[in-house]
C-alpha cells in the first residue's frame, strides 16, 4: 500500500551525457551521424542479402535478422537522446520510460540469443559440412530465429508488468540517457526486490545459456579448423567466423561489464558509457564489421554499387 500523502512521479528527468549546452550541440551532431550510419549500414546489409541470390543461405538470413534488430534497438534510445540534446527540460513520461524499458530488455536479449544461434549455424557449417543442409534444412533457420525473438518477448513482457507495480514518489532524476532497469529500480519508493530477482536471475540464466552455446560452438569450430590440413581451408573457415567473433566480443563484453557489476550512484557515469557501447556503437559497427571482414558481403555490395553507377550513367 502507498501512503496517501506520498506524491506519484509521472515523469523522469534524464541527465544524459552532459549538462553543458555547447557540448550537447556537439554530441547531438556526433550521435546524429552515428544514427544515420547505423540506419544506412544495416539497411544496405538487408537489401544486399535480399537482392543477391548467392546470399540466400541460413547464415545471411541470421545476419539480416541481426541488421533489422540493430535498427530497432538503436531507434529505441537514440531519437529520444537526440531530442534531449536540443531541449532544456529533458523529461520522459512514466509510460514512455516503461515502454522504453520493455524494448531495451527485449532487444538486448534477442540480440544475445540471435548471436548464439549464429554461432551454432557456423558450428554446423564448419564442423559438419556434409550434413549442414540436413541440419539447417528448410524452415529450421526460420524457427531458430523466431525462437530468439519469442524468448526475448517472453522475458521482457513480465519484467515490464512487474515494473508497472512499482511506485515512484521522488526523486525522479535518472543519471542516464535512457531508461534502463538498474537506474529505474534505484528510484522506486516500493521494494523492487521481485523485479531485481526476475531481471537478474532469469536474465543471467538466459545469458549464461546463450554464452555456453556460443562458447561450445566456437571451441568445436576452432578445434575443427586447427585439424584442417589445407591452409586455404583454414583461412576460408576463419574468415567466415572472424566478423561474428568480433561482434560477439563487443556485445558480450560490454553487457557483462554492465550487468554483472552492481549499479550504485557512484558507478552510474561508468554505466552510461558502457550502455553506449552495446546500445549505440555496436549496432553501428555490426554492418561495417560484416562488410569489411566478409568477402561475400563485400563482393555483393560492390556489385550493387557498380550496377547502380552504370544505371545512373545510362
Amino acid at each position: 500500500m502507498v501512503p496517501e500523502n506520498q506524491t506519484t512521479v509521472r515523469e523522469f528527468i534524464l541527465l544524459g551525457l552532459s549538462t553543458s549546452p555547447s557540448v550537447q550541440i556537439f554530441l547531438f551532431l556526433v550521435f546524429l551521424i552515428i544514427y544515420i550510419i547505423t540506419l544506412l549500414g544495416n539497411v544496405v546489409i538487408m537489401l544486399v542479402i535480399r537482392t543477391d541470390p548467392h546470399l540466400h543461405t541460413p547464415m545471411y538470413f541470421f545476419l539480416s535478422n541481426l541488421s533489422f534488430l540493430d535498427i530497432c534497438y538503436s531507434s529505441v534510445t537514440v531519437p529520444k537522446m537526440l531530442v534531449n540534446f536540443l531541449v532544456e527540460r529533458k523529461t520522459i513520461s512514466l509510460s514512455g520510460c516503461t515502454t522504453q524499458l520493455f524494448f531495451v530488455i527485449f532487444f538486448i536479449v534477442a540480440e544475445g540469443l540471435l548471436l548464439s544461434v549464429m554461432a551454432y549455424d557456423r558450428y554446423a557449417a564448419i564442423c559438419h559440412p556434409l550434413h549442414y543442409t540436413t541440419i539447417m534444412k528448410q524452415w529450421v533457420h526460420v524457427q531458430l530465429a523466431c525462437s530468439a525473438w519469442i524468448t526475448a518477448f517472453i522475458y521482457a513482457f513480465p519484467n515490464t508488468l512487474l515494473l508497472m507495480r512499482l511506485h515512484f514518489c521522488g526523486p525522479n532524476i535518472i543519471n542516464h540517457f535512457s531508461c534502463e532497469p538498474p537506474q529505474v529500480f534505484m528510484l522506486s519508493c516500493s521494494d523492487p526486490f521481485a523485479n531485481q530477482m526476475v531481471v537478474y536471475t532469469v536474465g543471467i540464466t538466459l545469458g549464461l545459456l546463450a554464452f555456453l552455446i556460443t562458447l561450445s560452438s566456437y571451441v568445436n569450430i576452432i578445434s575443427t579448423i586447427l585439424k584442417m590440413s589445407s591452409v586455404e581451408g583454414k583461412h576460408k573457415a576463419f574468415s567466415t567466423c572472424t566478423s561474428h567473433l568480433i561482434v560477439l566480443i563487443l556485445f558480450y563484453g560490454s553487457v557483462m561489464v554492465k550487468y554483472l557489476k552492481p549499479t550504485t550512484s557512484h558507478s552510474q557515469d561508468r554505466d552510461k558509457f558502457i550502455s553506449l557501447a552495446y546500445s549505440i556503437f555496436t549496432p553501428m559497427l555490426n554492418p561495417i564489421i560484416y562488410s569489411l571482414r566478409n568477402q561475400e558481403v563485400k563482393k555483393a555490395v560492390l556489385k550493387i554499387l557498380s550496377r547502380t553507377v552504370k544505371d545512373g550513367m545510362v
